[in-house]
């Protein structure tokens, strides 16, 4: 394999950097029509609730209410989403939807080492995303209480209403396309001086040819300002 001449390289990528600026202009040009135009802006709310018995105080809770509460943790984050609880949220707020589309914009997941369970829902339509959040909450802590007979789920934050799109942040996504436009104008222009083969000056003869070079024809105007 041909050894590269870093500091060849960086006088090549200097001389061939406007193919980098170009890619880098087309890519921004190209995501924000994306951005603007096909991207569908999701907005996200979300409920918290944690599993604590009511009808007891914090004083008289011991160490095996604490045992159990983690152990359901993820058996409620899966009944959350189960199809009985989804279908009665979309019957709730007639939800014109199937119960396999409602469940993939619901996200369950517990806090680390506490009995807090976290439920995103990501919908096109603010208003829609607050009240799934919320209808959720409400549909699950009754379905609780109907499968085991106890009532230790509350809700710590009910879901608000998000105020701009959490999938959309133009200095971000800008910062993306730019380097990603960046890379790709660095790429070409590589491929371009690998199998570049053309010889530039008097130095990249006696390098590659071993050969001495007794003069330099230079190239001369015309009366009209063209080179020969």
């Amino acid at each position: 394999m041909e050894e590269i001449n870093l500091k060849e390289l960086w006088h090549y990528f200097m001389s061939k950097s406007y193919i980098a600026i170009a890619a880098m202009i087309i890519c921004i040009l190209v995501g924000n029509i994306y951005l603007f135009c096909f991207q569908t802006p999701l907005y996200k709310s979300t409920t918290s609730l944690v599993l604590v018995n009511e009808e007891r105080s914090a004083a008289s809770i011991t160490q095996s209410d604490i045992t159990l509460n983690n152990n359901l943790v993820t058996t409620y984050s899966e009944i959350i989403k189960s199809r009985n609880v989804l279908s009665q949220v979309a019957e709730n707020l007639e939800l014109d939807e199937s119960v396999e589309n409602l469940s993939r914009s619901i996200s369950v997941y517990s806090v680390t080492d506490t009995q807090i369970i976290k439920v995103d829902v990501s919908r096109e339509s603010n208003e829609e995303a607050r009240d799934i959040a919320n209808e959720l909450a409400d549909v699950f802590s009754k379905e609780i209480r109907s499968i085991y007979r106890i009532q230790n789920i509350s809700v710590v934050d009910e879901a608000t209403l998000a105020t701009s799109p959490y999938n959309i942040s133009i200095i971000k996504q800008n910062a993306i396309y730019s380097i990603v436009g960046m890379l790709i104008g660095m790429g070409i222009i590589f491929v371009i001086f690998y199998f570049d083969t053309s010889i530039k000056d008097v130095k990249t003869v006696e390098e590659k040819l071993d050969l001495t070079v007794l003069g330099v024809v230079p190239k001369v105007g015309d009366k009209h300002g063209s080179k020969k």
